[in-house]
């Protein structure tokens, strides 16, 4: 059993009147582009889908990053979610570089799977020996896992698994570790990313010595990482009163029974409304970001918050679960407000931590080891981030760069036991 740990217990019980800001909110630069390493583009032959493979960093000669399936994916979509990518390896000592994949294809579409064959076949060459890949929006973890067995490739992590003296040994521990039982009828690999997400969330409660039940939070999105993320702030007594997906949102003021509404979740994360509860409230898709809580989820697509919308959000911190949540120009307006967002490389970047723990044999597949290290990890950044942004004015994205840009070196090869 799983159990959940209240990070807030030892804090004092009284509540500040209000949430603390800097006293001067600097405006965020403009984001920097550096050149990734290498750019791929790939077509389709029977169906016109055009998939991207982006490499930032290539380290070790290796490099780590989800493949995404969506209409509308596009190239610089890809440079942002692998610069992303790179910044998650670099800021959890990872000795990996960061790489991402997308194909713009709709992942409903009844032909989804054969293009993610193909797409994978293509990239051959680099998931074969150096792109170690995940699932992503649109391609869920079996999915991928099963593309990667027809292809004879074992699994997703195919490129780090047969650095190993004994790859069958290997792959036989990350299959055990993703698929380790935990409360609630999940399997560990599928809640791990939300579970950092949830803890993103407890910390900066903690930050403001408030008691997860005094907390009120928003979530945009219910799949893998929203849902888990929503699972566990629900446990830990967090007041998740709104949720959103592709229909719309949903609310109760009181706070949603979120273990019932992920039960009425289909395949792609959208919840049944013919079996919702009588007293949950249905609004608009947009209503989750103008929700009226302390903390605002963003865990759905990219791009979510824009300088069209940015005002609407009333949440006093924005943590990315979704990657490049955020655009800079709409992060910029919310910084000017007082508006704090823990950047995706930080909130979500647990999956891709834990999965390289897993590979490293740093976790097993006792779901508690990895729990505790991440809980521990990600409460001790968040807490960095936020009193350099309360005590300093300065961005937790602007210190959680500072980190990206100063990589542990790597000092040795790469060993995967």
């Amino acid at each position: 059993m799983t159990t959940i740990h209240n990070p807030a217990e030892d804090t004092a019980s009284t509540v500040p009147a209000t949430v603390p800001v800097p006293t001067t909110v600097p405006v965020i630069a403009a984001a920097r582009r550096a050149e990734p390493y290498m750019r791929l583009q790939w077509t389709d032959s029977d169906t016109g889908a055009v998939g991207y493979l982006v490499v930032h960093t290539l380290r070790g000669g290796l490099a780590t990053g989800g493949t995404r399936m969506r209409a509308g994916c596009t190239l610089s979509e890809v440079e942002d979610l692998a610069r992303g990518m790179a910044a998650k390896t670099a800021t959890f000592d990872l000795p990996i570089g960061g790489a991402k994949g997308g194909i713009d294809f709709d992942p409903k579409d009844p032909r989804a799977v054969g293009v993610l064959e193909r797409f994978c076949e293509a990239m051959r060459p680099w998931i074969d020996a150096h792109w170690v890949t995940a699932e992503d929006l649109g391609v869920p973890q079996h999915l991928i896992d099963e593309v990667f067995e027809k292809l004879g490739l074992g699994q997703s992590y195919h490129a780090a698994i047969r650095r190993a003296a004994d790859p069958a040994a290997t792959l036989e521990r990350v299959r055990d570790g993703l698929s380790a039982a935990v409360e609630g009828g999940f399997l560990l690999g599928d809640v791990i990313g939300g579970y950092g997400v949830a803890h993103a969330c407890l910390a900066t409660a903690v930050s403001w010595g408030r008691m997860p039940a005094e907390t009120t939070v928003a979530i945009q999105g219910v799949g893998t990482m929203g849902g888990a993320a929503a699972y566990y702030l629900h446990e830990a007594g967090m007041r998740v009163t709104t949720v959103a997906d592709a229909a719309g949102a949903l609310y109760r003021n009181g706070g949603l029974d979120i273990p019932a509404l992920l039960e009425l979740r289909d395949e792609y994360g959208e919840i049944d409304r013919s079996r919702l509860p009588a007293d949950v409230e249905q609004l608009p898709r947009a209503a989750v970001l103008s929700a009226d809580v302390d903390i605002l989820v963003p865990a759905a697509i990219s791009y979510a918050i824009t300088p069209d919308n940015s005002f609407d959000v009333r949440a006093r911190v924005v943590v990315e679960a979704a990657n490049a949540a955020t655009t800079p120009e709409a992060e910029a307006m919310l910084a000017a407000r007082g508006v704090a967002v823990l950047p995706d490389f930080v909130a979500n970047a647990g999956a891709v931590a834990w999965a390289w723990w897993l590979l490293l044999g740093e976790v097993d597949d006792i779901p508690d080891t990895s729990f505790d290290r991440l809980r521990t990890t990600m409460h001790t950044k968040v807490a960095r981030l936020l009193s350099a942004w309360t005590d300093h004015g300065i961005t937790p994205r602007d210190t959680g760069r500072r980190w990206a840009d100063d990589p542990a070196p790597i000092t040795a090869t790469v060993v995967i036991p």
